[in-house]
Parts: structure tokens; C-alpha cells; sequence
């Protein structure tokens, strides 16, 4: 998947001539405007950013994949979303495996009960796990991060649920992939390599 935050919709254009189907974006307003620009594109839109209930229903209709679901109340408002859009939506749940307070995302012990706890939801496909390693010079570094990832899906997997289908791990960016796909990565979110730097704010 390309990621393609902060970098206009001509870019996105250009790596979707070259081959790329999924996209990734951050924010709702600049994924709705690219969204629209790109409407005769064969697109498939991933919101990867921190959702917020106020922001559902600007993106339910038509998401391909929620990756960051870590709020029983944003799970709800995708529920009531879904049910009136008439579709499943598939959501990733978010884990933060390193610990660190600035990631968003459930600490791995707590993420079987509250898959547990979306058990009601009939519009939400749980479809598998998403972490961010953390960002270190030797991608190494984030090889215990995507295994506690890849044995809490299995754990998980034990116990059968009527919405849960855990095809997924979204874990590795640029800078780790390679570490990421020999830990059981079924996506990868790749910014930098396919479209640069990001340029830092003036």
C-alpha cells in the first residue's frame, strides 16, 4: 500500500499509472479531496490515520479499510455507518507493541477482550492487526514489535468469532518491510520509497 500523505493527487495518479491500487491517507479532508480529483481512478482507499467518531461518516460509504481501530465508540459509529450504507466495513485493529505513549493504539493485552467486545457488531469485519514499529536506524530493532503482533493474531485465532477474519497483519513502512515480511506481514505502508522525502514544515 502507498502512502501518500501530504503529496498531491498528481503523484498519487502517477503510482497508480505505475501499478498501485492501494492507497493510504492520514486525514479525512485531504483523503476526500484526492478522493474526488481521482474519482476515474481505480482506487483503493485506506484510512490509516487516528479516526474520530465526528469523521465516520465522511468516509463509511466507500473505505475500503479502516487500519487504526482502537475505540469501541468509533466502532459503534462504523456499525451505524455501515448499516445505512448497506456494507461491511473491514477495520484492522490498531496495537501498540512498543509501548511508547506517543503511538496510538491497545496494549496486546487488552486487544482480545475488546475484539471480544465488538462481537455484536454485524457490520464490522475484523480483519486483522496493525502496529508501528519504532523508528530506529537498524530495522531490527522493530522485529520483536511485529512478532508480538504476528503471535497475538494467532492467539486470537483460537477463538473463533461470527466478525473476525484475520487475513491481515499492516505492519512495516519504508524503513523496516523487509524485517516486517519475514515476521508474517500481509501489508505494508510505504511512503518514502515510492514518493520521497516528505518535505518538513518552513
Amino acid at each position: 500500500m502507498a502512502v501518500s500523505k501530504t503529496f498531491p493527487a498528481e503523484m498519487v495518479a502517477e503510482a497508480v499509472g505505475a501499478g498501485v491500487a492501494d492507497i493510504g491517507e492520514n486525514y479525512v479532508q485531504e483523503v476526500l479531496a484526492k478522493r474526488e480529483i481521482l474519482s476515474s481512478e481505480a482506487i483503493r482507499w485506506h484510512f490509516i490515520g487516528h479516526l474520530q467518531s465526528n469523521k465516520v461518516r465522511q468516509v463509511a460509504g466507500w473505505v475500503h479499510l479502516v487500519h487504526a481501530l482502537e475505540s469501541a465508540s468509533v466502532a459503534r459509529e462504523l456499525e451505524a455507518r455501515a448499516v445505512r450504507s448497506g456494507r461491511v466495513i473491514e477495520v484492522l485493529i490498531e496495537v501498540n507493541t512498543t509501548g511508547e505513549s506517543s503511538k496510538f493504539g491497545l496494549p496486546p493485552e487488552r486487544v482480545p477482550e475488546f475484539i471480544r467486545s465488538l462481537e455484536p457488531l454485524s457490520h464490522i469485519r475484523i480483519g486483522g492487526l496493525m502496529t508501528i514499529g519504532p523508528f530506529l536506524p537498524d530495522p531490527e530493532g522493530s522485529r520483536p514489535m511485529f512478532r508480538t503482533l504476528r503471535v497475538l493474531r494467532d492467539e486470537i485465532a483460537r477463538t473463533p468469532q461470527h466478525n473476525v477474519h484475520l487475513r491481515h497483519l499492516s505492519m512495516g513502512m519504508t524503513g523496516d518491510f523487509e524485517v516486517a515480511i519475514e515476521e508474517g506481514a500481509t501489508l505494508v505502508r510505504i511512503g518514502t520509497a515510492i514518493f520521497g522525502s516528505r518535505k518538513k514544515p518552513s
